[in-house]
């Protein structure tokens, strides 16, 4: 029988995020996914900027921010009228900023780094069956059997994993149907940003697609459930009768998709030795793309914990973190793109007028722009109310985020997340020892912060303050009740 310490099950952002994760920290790690080979299509297409951190802490970031359009925005208008502009802007000094791209383009530098660090994707091995033991976990493939010490879905919306593992998925469908088409156009409509169109009966969405052509477009509409014989013949019709443009001609497809809005939240994200990562946990509307970034964001949160206790240095209890950690983050995703969702499609005159008259124009206000590129961010995500954080004393608290600061290391000037990549820093004057720090193994480097700070700071891979402080045998013993008095070193 085949074997390895890590099966990950899906070749997407989240599953390929947490395969480079896991190699990082030398976990061995097998990647198996049911297509025939890496998809060219994707409906999605923005990496915000907690994403973009995520991919450049792997080391995965590689030439995108090149490739893509970095000033994302959306003018909505209703026919030929515009009514506001939302932009998401750079944040934090303008080192950050959403990339728009395509979701497969995420996967393609994904995989490369997995290669680099000798990981592969086996492609056309689907899993019919799991069996789970005490030390282990069975996989059941249609071409063989395959035992791992643990098996993590990353096999999307509908997850043989979760299924399998009896994980109840309960939620509702928010919309009937949309159309979505990638194709080539002549329209003279600006390509620096999405245009977005308010119709009494429904929406309709065009993007640039940055695919080396300057007439690729992806048009999205929403339509009654079996509105649609063919999806490109109603969305020509339906291009002049949303927008009121009658100046663009459709001349060939790349590809069309249907699919519904459901709003769906897994009832816990672990199952003894099964874990469940991106939309194998948690689907949402895709207003607001926070769904590629909220699946890359769970994998790196839990890589370098299962990490540790496949490697013995915690106890497994410290896989409960992760759905602690996790969870509340998905809820309220899917809070706020059902809330946006209802006032995108507001149902009925009152609600259309309120729509376009009142809430729309808002975003033309700066304040209010800024707000939303920072919440679409998720750059904004702490962990302080979770088992790991604290809500006390001076920020950033333990659980929070910590910004990519200007640091000093053995090599001279350096950034921190440069130096996060699959390892823990500890934030510290020259010469502080690390042999408290011995439980977390060799994935430890000291740096220096190029601005004086009072106290000590322990960083997790994931950029989350674990721990602050003067005192070190404080931080030991946070360690020891962090990582669980059954670990092994």
């Amino acid at each position: 029988m085949e074997t390895t310490t890590a099966l990950v099950v899906g070749a997407g952002p989240a599953g390929l995020a947490l395969a480079c994760g896991l190699r990082q920290h030398g976990v061995a790690v097998r990647v198996i996914d049911r297509a025939a080979g890496p998809a060219s299509t994707s409906r999605a297409n923005i990496l915000h900027a907690r994403g973009v951190e995520v991919l450049n802490r792997l080391g995965a970031l590689g030439d995108l921010p090149d490739r893509a359009l970095h000033a994302v925005r959306m003018t909505f208008h209703v026919g030929e009228k515009p009514l506001a502009t939302v932009s998401f802007g750079q944040i934090e000094g303008n080192q950050l900023s959403a990339l728009l791209l395509s979701q497969a383009e995420v996967e393609a530098v994904l995989r490369e780094r997995l290669a680099e660090l000798g990981g592969t994707v086996e492609w056309g091995r689907e899993l019919a069956g799991l069996d789970q033991r005490p030390d282990g976990v069975t996989a059941e493939l249609r071409d063989g059997s395959l035992s791992a010490d643990y098996v993590v879905g990353c096999d999307g919306a509908h997850s043989a994993v979760r299924k399998l593992s009896g994980i109840g998925f309960p939620g509702v469908p928010l919309v009937d149907q949309w159309l979505l088409a990638d194709v080539r156009a002549d329209w003279p409509l600006d390509r620096t940003g999405s245009s977005g169109w308010f119709h009494r009966d429904g929406l309709f969405f065009a993007m640039p697609m940055r695919n080396g052509a300057d007439d690729a477009w992806r048009l999205m509409a929403d339509v009654r459930a079996g509105d649609a014989d063919d999806v490109l013949d109603r969305l020509r019709e339906l291009l002049p009768e949303r927008t009121g443009r009658t100046d663009a001609k459709i001349r060939d497809v790349a590809w069309t998709s249907t699919f519904r809005i459901h709003r769906r939240l897994a009832d816990r994200y672990r199952d003894g030795r099964v874990l469940l990562v991106g939309d194998a946990a948690h689907i949402h509307s895709p207003f607001g793309g926070q769904g590629m970034n909220t699946g890359i964001g769970d994998a790196e949160n839990l890589a370098w914990k299962l990490a540790l206790v496949v490697q013995r240095r915690a106890d497994p209890a410290l896989l409960d973190t992760y759905q602690a950690e996790r969870r509340p983050l998905a809820e309220d995703v899917l809070r706020s793109t059902t809330a946006n969702t209802k006032i995108m499609l507001a149902d009925g005159a009152v609600a259309r007028f309120a729509r376009d008259r009142l809430v729309t124009p808002l975003a033309n206000l700066g304040v209010v722009q800024r707000r939303a590129t920072w919440l679409a961010s998720q750059l904004w995500v702490s962990y302080r109310k979770g088992p790991l954080g604290s809500r006390r004393g001076p920020r950033p608290r333990p659980g929070d985020r910590v910004p990519d600061l200007a640091c000093r290391g053995d090599r001279g000037p350096t950034r921190l997340h440069a130096e996060l990549g699959g390892k823990w820093v500890l934030l510290a004057p020259p010469g502080t020892s690390l042999e408290v720090l011995a439980p977390l193994g060799e994935h430890v480097v000291r740096l220096a912060p190029d601005r004086p700070q009072r106290d000590v700071w322990l960083i997790r891979p994931d950029a989350h303050l674990a721990w602050r402080g003067t005192d070190l045998h404080s931080l030991a013993r946070w360690l020891d009740n962090a990582l669980g008095n059954g670990r092994t070193t």
